[in-house]
């Protein structure tokens, strides 16, 4: 008999038939849930999706608000489901306010890689991002991102900050070396470190209007490797007004920091 003419349950009670150990693999054996009580959100910048069970509310995808009432609300709405762990993708910094709040009220919160959740093969098209990821994250599917807690996230912010300070600290020196040699002032020719004291001595003045060189020669820092002649003659050639109001506003705002990833050079025991 030709099993493609019979209907499909027929056809698969005789293939369970013919090869029962095929049957128990296939069709017999069910995955377990590993976190009944999941939800999920999908992130977004104005808005959140967030997905519970369909047997745990009549409307199990709801959207709300990123505001912090609505961000509450959001939370409630999870307790009032039964939700004891919610996860959701890192898309951009979105996900931290909700990421706090939903950990502050006692929630397993688990952050994973998008490209995790994009890999797991069996996607529908008629399914939401919110349901799909809170799908695999009750089978346990998702690889959860580290997050270290408490005091270890301010101190990392704070060390992340600290690099980006200095990433800009050294940009605002090249500039100003940039601008320099625009004008043919040699500064770092004949000091170590222009941010150093001699060298933002000298900058500050020029910004200030001198054009002497042996006035600015003069602002030499005591331990400086190099002397008053050679600072001054390299200071011979004075830089016009308008070269100097143009180029002086690639100087940072405020006094570039001295401390950086490496240590500047030094004359003796101070820099120069």
């Amino acid at each position: 008999m030709n099993c493609a003419a019979q209907p499909f349950r027929w056809c698969q009670q005789e293939e369970l038939k013919m090869n029962p150990k095929t049957s128990k693999s296939r069709h017999g054996r069910k995955m377990p849930l590993v976190h009944p009580n999941a939800a999920a959100i999908d992130v977004g910048a104005t808005m959140h999706m967030a997905a519970v069970r369909a047997d745990r509310a009549p409307e199990p995808v709801r959207s709300f608000g990123t505001f912090t009432a609505d961000l509450h609300r959001l939370i409630d709405w999870f307790t009032q489901c039964g939700v004891e762990t919610v996860v959701m993708e890192s898309t951009s910094v979105y996900w931290i306010p909700v990421f706090e709040l939903l950990d502050a009220r006692g929630f397993t919160v688990c952050l994973v890689n998008a490209r995790d959740a994009k890999h797991v093969p069996g996607r529908k098209t008629d399914v939401s991002d919110a349901q799909w990821v809170q799908r695999l994250h009750s089978f346990g599917l998702l690889r959860a991102s580290f997050r270290p807690k408490g005091q270890i996230v301010a101190l990392r912010s704070y060390v992340r900050q600290r690099e980006r300070l200095l990433e800009y600290a050294a940009s605002h020196i090249q500039h100003m070396q940039k601008a320099l040699t625009e004008m043919n002032l040699q500064l770092h020719h004949v000091v170590a470190d222009i941010t150093g004291a001699t060298g933002l001595r000298i900058i500050r003045a020029i910004l200030a209007g001198e054009r002497d060189p042996e006035a600015l020669a003069a602002l030499r820092h005591y331990s400086c490797h190099s002397s008053a002649e050679t600072i001054a003659k390299e200071r011979s050639r004075a830089a016009t007004a308008p070269s100097i109001c143009l180029r002086s506003s690639r100087r940072s705002p405020s006094t570039p920091p001295t401390a950086r990833r490496h240590p500047p050079a030094t004359c003796g025991s101070k820099p120069c």
